[in-house]
């Protein structure tokens, strides 16, 4: 996924967090770490990272331990994690990432943003070998940090790519910050490493990196901008990833 659409998703985000759309699927996150693993972060690795995601986008703490306590609740909503590929206009290939209590909801309602779009769904695993499953862990940038000594330091647990790039900030002067790019299998490695250097990570995650990013006119973009947004705007889905450039 290209740089220019991570940097417009994350100021959707914080929009979101704003209006409190965001925060529901942070919480179904959150509770399914939790009812995978203990609900205590410091035994459940999972459960830390969901939890530092959402901090990272404003989630109040009371949100967070609610969401925590609904894993071990009697009631609890059996919350699955749920993948959809689909082909949008233009050659945009599109992963959509979902956690729902309600898998027959959840697949109406991709389809029908899908086809009101210009798009369809894919047969499962059909972009499999377009995506590769990437470590993407992200943390704000010191005025002491050496980028080049950082990248020494990590390559050993499992580094491939590290990137140094400037955050829209909404109200405020665009923000230093520092990607960090590993294999799937390294995201422990990575984790514990920038841990034992004191550094604060902001988001780690996995990530689906297109193999073959694609480049899009303005017009295309702003066609395809407005079927993502629809996707994102269910409030089953999480993420939605694409091949854009």
């Amino acid at each position: 996924m290209g740089r220019a659409f991570e940097y417009r998703k994350a100021s959707k985000l914080k929009r979101w967090g704003a209006m409190s759309k965001l925060f529901p699927k942070l919480g179904n996150i959150i509770t399914m770490a939790a009812k995978a693993g203990s609900p205590d972060p410091n035994m459940n690795p999972a459960l830390r990272t969901a939890i530092l995601n959402a901090k990272s986008q404003n989630m109040p703490k009371h949100n967070i331990e609610a969401a925590i306590k609904r894993a071990a609740g009697k009631d609890a909503a059996d919350i699955r994690e749920m993948h959809y590929e689909a082909k949008g206009p233009y050659g945009v290939q599109l992963i959509i990432d979902c956690a729902t209590d309600n898998g027959t909801r959840t697949v109406a309602n991709v389809k029908a943003t899908l086809v009101r779009n210009k798009a369809e769904m894919l047969t499962s695993g059909a972009l499999n070998f377009m995506f590769t499953r990437k470590s993407v862990i992200t943390f704000d940038k010191t005025e002491d940090m050496d980028v080049e000594e950082l990248e020494l330091e990590l390559i050993d647990a499992g580094l491939e790519e590290i990137e140094e790039m400037m955050e829209p900030q909404e109200d405020a002067e665009d923000k230093a910050i520092i990607k960090v790019f590993g294999a799937f299998e390294a995201f422990g490695d990575l984790s514990k490493a920038l841990e034992k250097m004191d550094i604060e990570v902001t988001s780690a995650k996995h990530e689906r990196i297109a193999n073959t990013p694609l480049d899009l006119t303005d017009e295309q973009m702003e066609e395809v901008e407005t079927l993502i947004d629809k996707l994102e705007e269910d409030e089953d889905v999480q993420t939605v990833y694409t091949n854009i450039n």
